[in-house]
């Protein structure tokens, strides 16, 4: 992980591995911070408390120099950004002959509905305090956010968004628009069915909206069979977050820290699509990126 953090940004740390100026030297650098963050995603360790803990008590010699939690949790939300440059300046490699993008949304709870009252996490600011959404696949109201995401055909990341449970997805389409995608076709489901939009998207950047038609439409066609296909491929993509990145399993107090959370989650699906592109491995076979 570091010296792949290492080489993804070795145009803009300086020769002690650090992104940021510091008037004494750290113990751990910059680079180093974020390697540990992505390393701990890609394991599937959920705690940083937990995960600090098990290399100084097992692994002391390797890591004589591990900062307190504190300092660890500070620095990673500050480097948040960068991890967000590693994830997207590995993307644009592996997406660069990619030409049709797929949108879509999941869920992203951070409390029951019935402790809504009691609710304090991500509470600190309005505008990003988590509201109440509705699920359609499951039916059923929840307190959180939305993760929005575009990715290639492929599967890899191109672009994300957290927003309020609440908001529609169609109002993402906005955000695309000034994401510096351009000039291909991008898959939605019926929840970004808008001509508007449509009209917007391929006037202003040249961005072919394709989404399914309702039956009662007058001009309503059956969707391409090659459409209904790979937009599973988003699905696949949402489900290696939910299950192997543990996405919706939050311990985050703040909108900052469960936005780096996820951020990070994010990125290690994309280092791990690296990795096995290195090996010549099936992209998305993630689970098994690490193994000998």
């Amino acid at each position: 992980m570091l010296q792949i953090t290492n080489s993804v940004l070795k145009q803009d740390i300086n020769q002690d591995g650090n992104l940021h100026f510091y008037p004494r030297k750290p113990k751990l650098s910059d680079t180093e911070i974020i390697a540990l963050s992505l390393c701990q995603e890609c394991l599937g360790i959920d705690s940083e408390n937990w995960s600090l803990a098990k290399l100084k008590s097992d692994y002391r010699n390797d890591f004589s120099n591990l900062v307190h939690i504190t300092n660890y949790n500070k620095r990673r939300k500050r480097l948040s950004p960068w991890t967000e440059q590693v994830n997207r300046r590995l993307a644009n490699v592996l997406n660069e002959v990619e030409d049709v993008f797929m949108v879509d949304s999941v869920l992203v709870p951070v409390c029951k509905l019935a402790r809504e009252k009691q609710l304090k996490v991500c509470r600190h600011h309005f505008e990003t305090a988590p509201d109440k959404g509705y699920s359609a696949v499951y039916k059923q109201y929840y307190i959180g956010y939305k993760l929005h995401l575009t990715i290639g055909m492929n599967g890899v990341y191109q672009g994300m968004e957290l927003t309020k449970a609440g908001v529609h997805d169609v109002h993402y389409l906005n955000e695309i628009k000034y994401s510096g995608l351009k000039s291909c076709v991008l898959l939605g489901d019926k929840d970004y069915l808008s001509t508007e939009w449509q009209l917007d998207l391929f006037s202003s950047v040249n961005i072919e909206l394709q989404t399914p038609k309702r039956a009662n439409q007058k001009d309503y066609k059956p969707w391409l069979w090659v459409y209904k296909s790979t937009r599973k491929r988003i699905e696949v993509v949402f489900a290696q977050l939910c299950d192997q990145m543990m996405l919706k399993r939050n311990y985050a107090k703040t909108f900052e820290g469960l936005r780096t959370r996820i951020m990070a989650k994010v990125a290690a699906v994309t280092v791990l699509q690296h990795i096995n592109h290195l090996n010549g491995k099936p992209l998305n076979h993630i689970k098994h990126a690490l193994a000998a």
